[in-house]
Formats: C-alpha cells, sequence, structure tokens
C-alpha cells in the first residue's frame, strides 16, 4: 500500500463550492417567472462566421427535461427569446447556429467560464424551489476538492472530486466512511458537480441528518481495466489524502452508466470490499453463479437498483439484472421505475439522494422502492418501425413520434409543438432511422398539445393527419391529471358540431361551424341564446375546433353543469368587413337555421387577436347588439366616438383577456385605460402566464362561457375577520374564513350559487395569474358554500405556504368578479 501511495504523485487542491453555479452568462437574465435570453447579432456572426438561418436555444427545457430548442427571433440589434415559468431544478443549455447549408454551430457566449467538462458548450441555471430544495445551495455546507493522482492503468494523470462533510476533522480518532461515485462513458469526474449537483445533494443530507457525515469520492474509472483503476489507484489516492476507513462496513461504492456496471462488476469480483453497492441505471455482464450469489451476500450490507422510464437506455438492461439477481438468490432492494425521469440527472440525483440516505447505519429509509415508482415486470419493446401513423401514446403517458420515409433526404426533422410550460412553441429534434424514417420518442406527458413538422427549416403538417384538415397544427391528447376540460367527454354526452354554409353576398359561398348543446331541440319553446366566437388573423373558422379544442371545452362545461345550454357559432372573417358579415350574413343565417334568440340579452360576442379587436370595435360601435363581449388577447386599434351610456346601459358584461408575455399586452392594457377614463364599464380577468396562443386562449374561453346568460347577483360585502377594504394582513399559515351574502337583482337572498374562490400574486401593482384558493377542508374544491345557520356563505381559506406579499383574493360569481386586496405577512 505504501508503494501505490508513493507512485500517486498526490496533490489536493479546492475547487468552486458550486461549480454549476459559477458559470456567469451574461446574455442570460432573469426574473420572478422568465428567463430571458439576449445574443448580440454582430457576436453571432462573428462565432459562426455568418448570419445564421436561424438562432436556437438549446436546453432540458422541453417536456420531463426533453432537450429541446426555443427560436431566438432578431429583436433590434440582437436576437431574443424568454421561456418561463421553469420548474424549479438545473438546467443546461447552449445556443445553435443553423447555417443556410443546414451545418449547426453550437457554443456558449465567449468568457463565461466551463460549467461543464464533457460538454464545453453548455452552460447552466438553477430555478429553486421547494420540490428541490433537497439539491439547493446551504451557506454550511462542506468543501469540494480535486484529488490528482497516477493512473497505471490508463497511463496517465487523472483528477477526482473529493466531497468532505461539514466540520470534517482530518485528525479525529475515527476515520471517515466513504463513498466512491463513478461516471459513465464521455462524463468526467466533475460532472458529478457540475450537473450532479452532488455537493448540495450532500450538504442537505448531512446537514439535516439525513445521513450520515461520510467523505466521497467521485472519480472516472472508465479504463481497459476498471478494476485495476478503482482498486489500484483510486482508492489508495483517497485514502493517502483524506482521513477515511479501509474497514468494508466503512466503504460504499455506486456508479451512474458504464460506472453503474462497474459497480456490479467489483461486486462480484471482490466481494465485500464494498459492503454497500448502488447502481444508477447499470447492468451486469453474464448471468452471476449460485457461488458469486453466496460470496455477494456474505459480504454486502445493502445492493440497492435504480432505473428511469422507458425512455432510459438501460432499462431492459436494468430488467434483465433484476431477473438475475432473483434467479442467483443475491438479496437486494429495487427502487423501483422513475415514472418521471429516464436516463438523465433528473434521475440519477434523487438516486444519490436515496443511496446516501441508507449508507453507514443510517435509520429511517425502508426497504422498498421509492413513493410513486412502479415495478419492472416486463422489457421494453418500442413500436416496430412504420407501425405508427398518429403518435403512439403508451400506458404511462410516453409518445412515440414517426414519419414516413417522405423526407428520407431531410438533413433535419424536428417536432415543433405547444410544449413549454406557458405554451410556446419548442422544436424537439427527432433521429433518423435506418429505413430513412424520423422517430422521436418523448414524456412522460400530459394534457392538450398541438404539432407540426420541420423538416429542414420548413413547416410541414403530419402527413398521417387526415382529422384537421383547416389547420396547419395536428391535436394530441395525452390523458393524465391536468387538462381535463379538453378531453373528449363520454360518447353521447357531448353536444354536436354541424357546419353552417352562408350566403355573403354576389354569390360568395361562405361557412361557419356550430356547436349546438347535448339536447339541443330545434323545436324548442324558448329559443337558445348565442354566443359568436370568432378566431384570429391568419386562422380559419377551423381554429377553434381543430388547434383550440373548442368542442371538447363546451362538452365539457355542459357536462359538469357550468355553462348556460347555448349555440355557439363559429364564423370565418378572413377577407371580410367584420360588422357587415356578421349582421347581414352570419347573424341572419344562424337564426334562420337554428333555434336562437335575436334578444341582445341572449348574444354574446368574442374573438381572439383580430376577432377581439373587431368584438371590441363591434360592442363600442353598435351597443346594443350584444349584452356579453370578450376580448381575448386585443385590444383598440384607435379610440372611437362612443355613446358611453347606450355601451353601459346595454352590456351585461365586457371581459378583457391577456398573457403577460402577449405581444398584444400593451394594446389590450391601453385600450382598459381609455376605457376607464371614458367611464366605460368592463372587466379585466388579470394577466394570465403566457404568450399570444391557444394555450392561453383556450383558458379565456374556459373563464369566459360560464359567466354567460347567467343569473345576476349583488356582492354583499365580507364579513369579520376579513375588511375587504384593502388593509387586511393575514398571517401566512393561518385558517382564514371568508364570509360573505349574496342577493339577486331584485334585492331577494341567493342561497343556490357556486362562488369560487381564486388568489393572485400582485407585483407593482399588477395582478399576476390566479390559482384556485387552497381551502382548510380535505377533499373539498375552492366553491364557498352557504350556511343557513350562519345566512351567509362561508370558505375555509387555508393561507399555508403562501410568501410574503400583496395579492387579491377574488370572489367569482360568474357573472362578475370582486377582488380583496390584502397582505400576506
Amino acid at each position: 500500500m505504501t508503494s501505490l501511495v508513493a507512485a500517486a504523485a498526490l496533490a489536493v487542491s479546492a475547487i468552486a463550492a458550486a461549480p454549476a453555479a459559477a458559470a456567469t452568462d451574461t446574455w442570460h437574465s432573469n426574473d420572478d417567472v422568465y428567463h430571458y435570453f439576449k445574443v448580440p447579432q454582430s457576436q453571432v456572426s462573428s462565432i459562426v462566421g455568418g448570419t445564421p438561418a436561424t438562432l436556437e436555444l438549446e436546453a432540458n427545457i422541453g417536456p420531463s427535461g426533453t432537450w429541446s430548442a426555443l427560436a431566438l427571433d432578431p429583436s433590434g440589434s440582437d436576437y431574443a427569446a424568454n421561456v418561463g415559468p421553469l420548474e424549479p431544478g438545473l438546467y443546461y443549455y447552449q445556443y445553435t447556429a443553423t447555417m443556410p447549408d443546414r451545418s449547426k454551430v453550437s457554443f456558449r457566449q465567449p468568457g463565461s467560464p466551463v460549467a461543464v467538462t464533457s460538454k464545453p458548450n453548455w452552460n447552466t441555471f438553477f430555478v429553486p424551489g421547494e420540490s428541490v430544495a433537497w439539491m439547493d445551495d446551504i451557506a454550511a455546507g462542506g468543501t469540494v476538492e480535486e484529488l490528482s493522482y497516477r493512473s497505471a492503468a490508463a497511463g496517465e494523470n487523472r483528477t477526482a472530486v473529493v466531497w468532505t462533510p461539514p466540520g470534517y476533522d482530518a485528525a479525529r480518532a475515527e476515520a471517515y466512511p466513504v463513498l466512491y461515485l463513478l461516471s459513465s462513458k464521455g462524463q468526467t469526474a466533475r460532472e458529478w458537480v457540475e450537473l450532479g449537483r452532488a455537493k448540495q445533494i450532500l450538504d442537505n443530507l448531512v446537514t439535516g441528518r439525513d445521513a450520515r457525515p461520510m467523505v466521497v469520492v467521485m472519480a472516472d474509472a472508465n479504463s481497459a481495466d476498471p478494476r485495476a483503476e478503482l482498486l489500484d489507484a483510486i482508492v489508495p489516492a483517497a485514502r493517502a489524502g483524506y482521513h477515511i476507513s479501509s474497514r468494508p462496513r466503512s466503504q460504499a461504492l455506486a456508479g451512474v452508466g458504464t460506472g453503474a456496471e462497474q459497480a456490479i462488476s467489483i461486486l462480484r469480483d471482490d466481494p465485500g470490499v464494498f459492503t454497500y453497492v448502488g447502481s444508477f441505471a447499470g447492468s451486469a455482464a453474464g448471468s452471476i453463479t449460485k457461488a458469486e450469489a453466496k460470496a455477494i451476500n456474505k459480504g454486502t450490507e445493502l445492493l440497492r437498483t435504480y432505473v428511469g422510464n422507458t425512455l432510459d437506455p438501460s432499462y431492459n438492461d436494468n430488467y434483465d439484472l433484476l431477473v438475475d439477481l432473483k434467479r442467483s438468490g443475491v438479496d437486494f432492494e429495487f427502487d423501483g421505475v422513475n415514472p418521471d425521469d429516464g436516463g438523465t440527472w433528473d434521475a440519477w440525483r434523487e438516486n444519490l439522494r436515496d443511496f446516501a440516505a441508507r449508507l453507514f447505519g443510517q435509520k429511517g429509509a425502508g426497504h422498498g422502492a421509492s413513493a410513486g415508482h412502479r415495478p419492472l415486470t416486463r422489457p421494453y419493446k418500442a413500436p416496430a418501425a412504420g407501425s405508427i401513423t398518429t403518435p403512439y401514446v403508451d400506458p404511462h403517458g410516453i409518445v412515440t413520434f414517426e414519419t414516413g420515409v417522405q423526407w428520407a433526404g431531410a438533413k433535419d426533422v424536428t417536432i415543433w409543438g405547444n410544449w413549454a410550460p406557458n405554451g410556446q412553441w419548442f422544436r424537439i429534434p427527432m433521429a433518423k432511422q435506418p429505413d430513412g424514417r424520423w422517430r422521436s420518442t418523448v414524456g412522460p406527458l400530459d394534457g392538450y398539445y398541438y404539432y407540426r413538422y420541420v423538416v429542414d427549416g420548413v413547416d410541414k403538417k403530419d402527413p398521417a393527419d387526415t382529422v384537421n384538415t383547416h389547420v396547419m397544427e395536428s391535436q394530441l391528447f395525452v390523458p393524465g391529471k391536468t387538462d381535463a376540460m379538453l378531453a373528449d367527454v363520454p360518447e353521447g354526452r357531448g353536444g354536436t358540431v354541424s357546419l353552417m354554409t352562408y350566403d355573403a353576398g354576389q354569390g360568395a359561398e361562405r361557412y361557419a361551424y356550430v356547436w349546438t348543446p347535448p339536447g339541443y331541440e330545434p323545436d324548442r319553446q324558448a329559443s337558445y341564446p348565442v354566443l359568436y366566437l370568432y378566431h384570429g388573423g391568419g386562422q380559419n373558422y377551423g381554429s377553434w375546433l381543430e388547434t383550440g379544442r373548442a368542442k371538447q371545452i363546451f362538452d365539457n362545461l355542459s357536462l359538469h353543469g357550468a355553462m348556460e345550454p347555448m349555440v355557439v357559432v363559429m364564423p370565418d372573417q378572413n377577407g371580410v368587413d367584420f360588422w357587415t358579415d356578421l349582421s347581414q350574413h352570419v347573424m341572419p343565417t344562424a337564426a334562420e337555421k337554428y333555434n336562437i334568440s335575436t334578444d341582445s340579452d341572449e348574444q354574446a360576442l368574442a374573438g381572439l387577436s383580430w376577432g377581439a379587436i373587431n368584438t371590441l370595435g363591434t360592442w363600442l360601435n353598435h351597443p346594443g347588439e350584444f349584452a356579453y363581449i370578450g376580448a381575448f388577447s386585443g385590444g383598440l386599434l384607435s379610440n372611437p366616438t362612443v355613446d358611453v351610456q347606450a355601451v353601459n346601459e346595454s352590456t351585461k358584461l365586457a371581459r378583457f383577456y391577456s398573457g403577460d408575455v402577449d405581444f398584444t399586452y400593451t394594446i389590450t392594457q391601453s385600450a382598459m385605460q381609455w376605457l376607464t377614463s371614458q367611464g366605460i364599464h368592463y372587466e379585466y380577468a388579470g394577466t394570465w402566464v403566457g404568450p399570444h396562443g391557444f394555450d392561453i386562449w383556450m383558458a379565456d374561453l374556459i373563464d369566459f362561457v360560464p359567466r354567460l346568460f347567467t343569473p345576476e347577483y349583488r356582492f354583499g360585502g365580507v364579513r369579520p375577520p376579513l375588511a375587504g377594504d384593502g388593509s387586511d394582513v393575514v398571517g401566512a399559515g393561518r385558517a382564514v374564513p371568508v364570509k360573505f351574502t349574496l342577493t339577486d337583482v331584485a334585492g331577494k337572498t341567493v342561497t343556490d350559487a357556486r362562488p369560487r374562490l381564486y388568489l393572485a400574486k400582485k407585483k407593482d401593482g399588477v395582478t399576476g395569474a390566479r390559482v384556485p384558493a387552497k381551502p382548510v377542508q380535505k377533499h373539498a374544491d375552492n366553491t364557498a358554500r352557504y350556511s343557513a345557520g350562519k345566512a351567509e356563505y362561508v370558505f375555509g381559506w387555508d393561507t399555508g405556504g403562501l410568501a410574503r406579499g400583496a395579492y387579491e383574493l377574488q370572489i367569482d360569481l360568474g357573472s362578475s368578479v370582486h377582488a380583496i386586496a390584502l397582505t400576506i405577512d
């Protein structure tokens, strides 16, 4: 041992406590919600040697951390984009220019430190949050150093990374237990701290007393003889440089990928050297014999295996490993299949956290799988080439896209969809298959998406989509926990969509889609109220159905009793004078063909973007035609001369909507400011988080439709303990009763309403996106209930987990919203 140590030529040096956090990129900035990227065009041209066809941000920002690309669009002298809100976690990214010949050049900001040694073009940033507090930076953490040594197996000098716990004492009587962490092929030892956040994970575990104080040696054992690299070079160097134990019961070994394979191999060849062994997405070479199993069991306190979902390349290898361990009689624990992550650092960080908390006699951890993980009962078999026409969704939400061979000669193909957290469009790369098809598998996905292909920079509709004929996008719905209002309702429980043909004058034939509610009666004595719903610029009358999921929204609202039975007419506004076409062609034809009311109190008009602009112009220039107005991402291009009294008296509801990064945000705000100055009544739904896109507009429609043609209520004001005058200061974590009364227009007490409560954070006086108020009662929703004993509506509001600051508590009555300003302290 002495000679081995002498030959190791030890050198220990401190490195940055958090290398991933040390990288700074001045092209990147962020606020509480969004991350902004602004790259000077002149610098890009200098770096890539010309003007790119496109510049993109490539990062693990797609669904479930999928590597995706976001276009950085020219803006003044820069290329710019924003992304968010991002889930808490570690993100890595690079800038990639696609040149006119489709060649690609990736780079990071010149001068920014190298954040990931094995990926020199990458930079990183960390988004803190409660869900990742276990890998956040803490002040009282341990120390990270580099340990240099001579590798005889590799014939070169190498470097390991060593973490010592807080209060590490090189002179204490008892040597520290040690965990050796091995990297995978293509990684470096530093990747455990650069992408694995090993320092932060270990800091939090040990300071929180969830793991024993230990020394952790992160190393690369990849060489012609990994066993010799570990046992004859890394281990002796670590013992010479640190006060660590050589007792088997104080030694642990784990690795990721090939590092995990090496750990399993050493467990078989040298049982008992390491009493604790962990395999993160690893495998075993060859079957384990009964004799090997007996020796492993005798010398091993814990063998624990880990694997990601079916996107993990080691998934089937792990199935084989589990089968072999069981067959040979090896005692082991399986953490279960991680349903959320494949073979990525998102999974391996969780593996390290779980494994380190089980070492060296630490109590508290069970022997089974982690919560939410599922068993691995069979190998995964991907869909056969050529078997996918539309995207294939497996039972766990993993989605496989595959093209035909029509783009076999393309240089690059991506899937462009609304994958971003706020509905922005990301491009997910596809891999070319041997037969010329292009394939990509992503997930797990949950909810509604719409997508198209991009082939060598040119947008292409999915050729296999024969359902959506009016738009470039194709629909994908993955059943899950989100977007329930966008799912198909059970067969026979929804409304009916029909095509209405009408004469637009001079023999021109035009079309509109019409949704009629379940149980629609064409001969019913009482005619149905009607909503005229318009698309935006560059769209058509099919857009609300084929991209905006309007039928599913109406069907679900109807199924849940959340909307009044009505008829919805979705016309085409392209190439016509809006008011002339609506008043002289659309409305008369709809009244002739459907049992709808022509009473203005039973007519509503709404639209998105250009449709919102035309809706507002119609409302102000033709008062008395529509009692309900909805403007989704639109304002006024000019301020008309308005009969304010006529507009106010004839309008029951005018409601505005906008996303916070919507390019029409400014004109929407300007329009509302002007309306206020004129004394015209309207409501603002608050600023939603998102861009100018259907994710926002679908949410707008879900919010708007239940407010139509509903009874009007009068709000009686809140009762103590809330004052409701802006003076309320509520302590976070308290249960606050919200009490109020309602009457109808005649002053009679209303007891059967279903008012819902929402909460919105305010920043600089601007109300942000609202979320349902959290009820105190378990399994309750955010609906206030009428208490006959107290003769008022009561909602038990749980303020737990709210950050300090200004908020708005919104009591939504359907036909109107009452907002209460308050402060959480």
